[in-house]
């Protein structure tokens, strides 16, 4: 992520953790009374959905508990703001558009009665994060959603959390990839894992790189690595103007490294002027995401 993205990811973090400190210190907002009572025609129509034969709701006049949330549900004209609706239209705005219902629980204090028309209030409770989760990053938001009737006696209420998170964009696959096989894997996953590792004899401890099945010293075929420190030097370089490759800017510069540990790799110089590049440079290992499987290790200027 650049400085720029950085700095825009927490003025968007800073204004939501804001917004829910504010949505959370209004407590509990009441919203308008259901739009019907409580009455036979839905609960039947409820009961029949749902396969409930409990002859008790119909002939004592109750809804069943799990209906609480029927009577006020918004239609499609019909919606009354909530201290969650801000929370969810700011998460929108900034990319966490997916929706993913985590929890839900009721708490039931006694049954609505036919006539009786329930009233909803909403209190916002607050928002966590962001977290990372396997469907990407996002906020948990939670807020409680309590029924009264228009006495003000309590019916049901309903705690409700959701992921708002920000859908994983998986992009382009990058043209110029490396071949991976049973000598190489090892590598690109240390390259995935933002280590150097280099493939070293697992007999006699030689390091060698590019990898290979076998080594050049003790003719063994037994194989370990160990992870580099992520330091070396300009070897030598190229600068690369023509012709263009797909996936890179050109002018770029193509650097042989050395290795502290004794042995030389090639990899690109980035975060730093062409022009700039010399032999002798120190440098310090970089990997960067090219895909959404392949990392690169690069090389930028080491700090001094």
């Amino acid at each position: 992520m650049t400085a720029e993205g950085a700095a825009q990811e927490e003025a968007a973090h800073a204004e939501l953790v804001a917004l829910a400190a504010k949505q959370a210190a209004l407590g509990e907002v009441p919203g308008a009374p259901a739009a019907d009572a409580v009455n036979e025609p839905m609960i039947r129509h409820w009961l029949d959905a749902m396969g409930d034969t409990n002859p008790r709701y119909l002939s004592e006049g109750l809804a069943p508990p799990a209906m609480s949330q029927v009577w006020t549900m918004p239609g499609r004209h019909r919606r009354d703001p909530t201290p969650v609706d801000d929370i969810l239209t700011t998460l929108d705005a900034n990319g966490f558009t997916g929706v993913v219902a985590t929890n839900c629980d009721q708490t039931y204090h006694r049954y609505a009665r036919v006539g009786e028309r329930l009233v909803p209030s909403t209190r916002f409770e607050s928002l966590a994060g962001p977290k990372r989760t396997a469907l990407g990053e996002g906020y948990f938001a939670t807020w409680i959603v309590t029924w009264r009737t228009q006495e003000g006696k309590p019916v049901a209420e309903m705690l409700f959390r959701v992921l708002k998170f920000r859908p994983v964009r998986r992009r382009e696959p990058y043209p110029l990839r490396p071949a991976v096989n049973a000598d190489t894997a090892f590598f690109w996953a240390g390259a995935r894992a933002g280590e150097l590792r280099i493939q070293s004899c697992a007999d006699c401890g030689e390091l060698r790189h590019p990898p290979g099945p076998m080594c050049p010293s003790c003719r063994s075929a037994n194989r370990s690595h160990v992870v580099a420190s992520g330091e070396g030097t300009v070897y030598s370089f190229v600068v690369h103007h023509r012709p263009p490759v797909p996936g890179l800017e050109t002018p770029f510069v193509v650097a042989v490294v050395d290795l502290p540990e004794g042995v030389r790799i090639v990899g690109n110089i980035v975060d730093c002027p062409v022009e700039e590049v010399g032999i002798g440079m120190s440098l310090r290992a970089t990997y960067r995401s090219m895909d959404d499987e392949l990392t690169l290790p690069m090389w930028a200027p080491r700090e001094t």
